[in-house]
C-alpha cells in the first residue's frame, strides 16, 4: 500500500503525515535500533513549492540554525563532526563519538566516490536538459550493507540513498530516496537540506524549481516521541520569499563565504564585538544575510550573549524563517531559565 501526503509546503505534508502515524490503527509495530516504532511503508511525500520547507507544526520546536550548518556542510563536502556539532550537541548520540561521520551526505556526494557527483550533474544537465541519468549516489553497499550476520556496518548510516534529478517543462523536478524515515527527528531536517540543494541546483541550471517528491520507504516515529507528535498542533506556515537560486560561480562563492564565517562563529577565542563585526560585515544578499542572522543568533544563544540573540534575530527580515527562530527561542528561554536542565 502506498500512503500518498501532498501539499504546497513541507509543513502541510508534514502534518498529514503526523495525523497517519499517530493513528494505531493504521500503522506497523516495529522495532527499531531507537526502541519500538510506528512505522508505514511507501510513504511519499509531494511538496509542491519546496521553498516552503520549514516545518513549524512540531512542538517541540526544531532548531533551525542547525538545519541551515547541516545544508552549508553538505554543499561543502564535508564529513567532519566538528562544524556540526557546535550546532547540534546532540548529534553524536545518534551518530556516535567520532571525529568524522561515516555516513555524511556532502562527503559523499563531492568526494567519497573519486568524483564530485553535484559538479558532473550539474555540467551534465546543461548539456543534456532532457537526461533521465542523473542520479546523485549517496548509499554505499560496500560500507553500508550489515554484515552475513545482520551487524550494522556503522552507526551512521546514511537514511537517504539516492536523488533523481530531471528538467521538465522548465522545472527542476527533484525525487528523493530515503530507506528509512524518522518523522519527528528526521524529515524536519531531510526537507530543509535537499529542498535546498533543489533550489540551488535549479538557480545553476537557470530554470524554475519544480516538486520536491520524496519516497520514504520506512516511515516511522519512536514511540518515545509519539506523545510529543501527536500533541502537535497544526500551525500556518508564513511564506518564506528568499530566493537561494545563482548562477554557479556566485552560488559556489556565496555558500563558501557562509562556510567562512560560520566556522568562526565556533571558534572559542571569539568575544561578542568580534562576533558582530563577523555577521555585519559578511558581503551576502539578503536571502542569504537572513539566514546567517539565524545562525548567528543561536551561536550568540550557546554563548549567553542574549544581548546578540536579539540583535542578530532581529535583522532576519523573512517571514517563514524569523517564524521557526522565534518558536526555537521560546523552547530555548525555558531551558536557559531552568537550571536543572542543558541548553542543547
Amino acid at each position: 500500500m502506498v500512503h500518498l501526503f501532498e501539499g504546497i509546503s513541507a509543513n502541510d505534508v508534514w502534518d498529514q503525515a503526523r495525523g497517519k502515524l499517530c493513528d494505531e490503527t493504521k500503522v506497523l509495530h516495529q522495532v527499531g535500533r531507537g526502541g519500538l516504532t510506528f512505522e508505514i511503508l511507501h510513504a511519499i511525500f509531494s511538496i509542491r513549492d519546496p521553498k516552503q520547507r520549514w516545518i513549524v507544526s512540531r512542538n517541540p520546536a526544531i532548531n533551525p540554525a542547525f538545519a541551515i550548518a547541516e545544508v552549508v556542510w553538505i554543499l561543502n563536502g564535508r564529513n567532519d563532526s566538528t562544524f556540526v556539532n557546535f550546532w547540534n550537541n546532540q548529534l553524536s548520540k545518534y551518530t556516535g563519538e567520532t571525529e568524522s561521520y561515516h555516513g555524511a551526505y556532502g562527503f559523499r556526494l563531492r568526494q567519497h566516490f573519486g568524483m564530485d557527483q553535484i559538479e558532473r550533474a550539474y555540467r551534465a544537465l546543461c548539456a543534456s536538459p532532457s537526461s533521465r541519468q542523473i542520479a546523485l549516489q549517496i548509499w554505499d553497499p560496500r560500507i553500508d550493507l550489515p554484515d552475513m550476520f545482520g551487524k550494522p556496518a556503522n552507526q551512521d548510516i546514511p537514511c537517504n540513498i539516492s536523488s533523481l534529478l530531471k528538467i521538465r517543462e522548465g522545472k527542476l523536478e527533484w525525487t528523493q530516496i530515503v530507506r528509512s524515515n524518522d518523522l519527528f527527528r528526521g524529515i524536519p531536517y531531510n526537507f530543509v537540506q535537499f529542498s535546498t540543494l533543489q533550489e540551488i541546483f535549479a538557480g545553476w541550471l537557470g530554470v524554475e524549481v519544480g516538486c520536491f517528491t520524496q519516497l520514504s520507504d520506512s516511515l516511522h516515529l519512536y514511540e518515545s516521541d509519539y506523545e510529543a507528535t501527536r500533541n502537535s498542533i497544526a500551525i500556518v506556515a508564513l511564506s518564506n520569499p528568499d530566493s537561494l537560486a545563482l548562477a554557479w560561480e556566485e552560488s559556489r562563492q556565496t555558500w563558501q563565504t557562509m562556510l567562512f564565517v560560520m566556522e568562526d562563529m565556533t571558534n572559542e577565542a571569539l568575544n561578542g564585538q568580534k562576533m558582530f563585526d563577523l555577521v555585519m560585515g559578511a558581503d551576502l544578499k539578503i536571502a542569504f544575510r537572513n539566514l546567517l542572522y539565524i545562525v548567528a543568533a543561536e551561536a550568540a544563544r550557546r554563548r549567553r550573549w542574549f544581548d546578540l540573540v536579539s540583535t542578530f534575530a532581529d535583522q532576519c527580515v523573512n517571514p517563514l524563517l524569523t517564524q521557526v527562530w522565534n518558536q526555537w527561542w521560546v523552547r530555548m528561554q525555558k531551558r536557559h531559565n531552568d537550571p536543572l536542565r542543558t541548553a542543547s
